[in-house]
């Protein structure tokens, strides 16, 4: 790191490549090299972004000693070793979700952070999209009352997608809607229940062994009166993408919209019952951001082949949020902060998903988060 500058490495250039201009234009980020395994893709994406330095091997990223800041962007059963080699090799970690795919790599992570002193931040979308800091808003100025409930789903039809998706338990991935739950309220999970519901088609149950459709979630909050539900579904089960998250308090609540391009819905208590509910449109939050990158909160960012990586345009751009990732991750650094969410957090959040299917495997049985996962 110099003059104030994050010197920032992305590995993998996938979905990697939508944060690449953001970092350009970042003033406090200096995008000092890329990885990919495949020298054509590489060189391809290098040339379209002036980018000098770049590497084919993650072993030559985290031996080059001018590379501060590692964002992982590769396939979800390389996010734990890979931030393992990477806190190990005295990098700080930005990574993709989920964390990791066991409970051992998470407390790994967990552990590397303390002691190396590095930080690491799971770059969770939700909790940096516009629909979420809207909500955030009404609740740092107190207009939704007590939280009550929250709950949240991610449906997705995973099929055709590469290599390690097919049959993938669905909390296995589940940051995006545990996620939320979680962040509105600062909290952080004690115990979870999941329950399968329905099967998948059997060539794709081999793979994990996993059978269900649907998996839905009760997660208790530590140290606290409120429980949360999660929905998730990747196969067989007839439902437009959606991330959403709904939270009701005793004076507000906020729904997020059943169909894409609609609006959300605020409903206000005591009011008289045609006028509870309100059409809502969420506002963006591009003034929280450095003036250079604002813009990339409405617009996508890869346009190389002018086709956006699925989990972008599935995702309708991830409600803004990624400037504020790579925002975030970048001032922690600057100001010497943990980032929101820290390793802690980030295991947490990760951590009920893993547990959630194994509960649901076991029939519902609860099981308690590890005391190494609560801040």
């Amino acid at each position: 790191m110099s003059d104030n500058q994050i010197n920032v490495a992305i590995v993998g250039l996938g979905f990697g490549a939508e944060f690449i201009p953001i970092y350009q234009r970042h003033p406090d980020a200096h995008l000092a090299a890329i990885c990919q395994r495949t020298p054509a893709k590489l060189s391809a994406i290098g040339d379209a972004f002036g980018i000098e330095k770049r590497f084919t091997r993650y072993e030559d990223v985290l031996a080059d000693p001018d590379i501060d800041l590692v964002h992982i962007n590769t396939p979800i059963p390389d996010h734990g070793p890979q931030a393992i080699a990477a806190l190990e090799a005295g990098k700080h970690v930005a990574c993709t979700v989920p964390m990791a795919t066991s409970i051992d790599d998470c407390r790994k992570i967990v552990e590397l952070s303390a002691r190396t002193g590095k930080k690491y931040m799971m770059m969770e979308t939700v909790v940096y999209s516009r629909e979420f800091l809207f909500v955030k808003e009404l609740n740092d100025k107190g207009e939704l009352g007590k939280i009550q409930f929250l709950q949240a789903s991610h449906q997705q039809d995973m099929d055709g997608w590469p290599n390690y998706w097919p049959g993938l338990p669905p909390m296995h991935y589940a940051t995006h809607c545990v996620g939320p739950c979680l962040a509105l309220p600062r909290g952080q999970a004690e115990s979870v229940s999941c329950f399968g519901s329905g099967t998948i088609r059997e060539d794709l149950i081999g793979k994990y062994g996993s059978p269900f459709a649907i998996e839905t979630a009760h997660v208790k909050l530590k140290d606290s009166d409120l429980t949360a539900r999660v929905v998730r579904s990747l196969f067989d089960t007839a439902r437009q993408y959606r991330e959403s998250f709904d939270v009701y308090g005793s004076k507000k609540a906020f729904e997020w919209p059943l169909i894409e391009g609609e609006s959300a819905v605020i409903h206000t208590a005591k009011k008289p019952e045609p006028e509870i509910p309100e059409r809502v449109e969420i506002p963006d939050f591009a003034h929280l951001l450095p003036e250079a990158i604002r813009d990339f909160t409405t617009k996508g960012v890869y346009d190389v082949s002018d086709n956006q990586h699925l989990s972008f345009t599935q995702g309708a751009g991830h409600g803004g949020s990624h400037p504020h990732l790579a925002h975030e991750i970048l001032r922690a650094l600057v100001e010497g902060r943990d980032p929101y969410p820290n390793a802690v957090q980030s295991a947490n959040w990760t951590c009920v998903g893993i547990l959630a299917h194994e509960s649901a495997m076991k029939g519902g049985q609860v099981l308690a988060l590890p005391e190494w996962s609560w801040v």
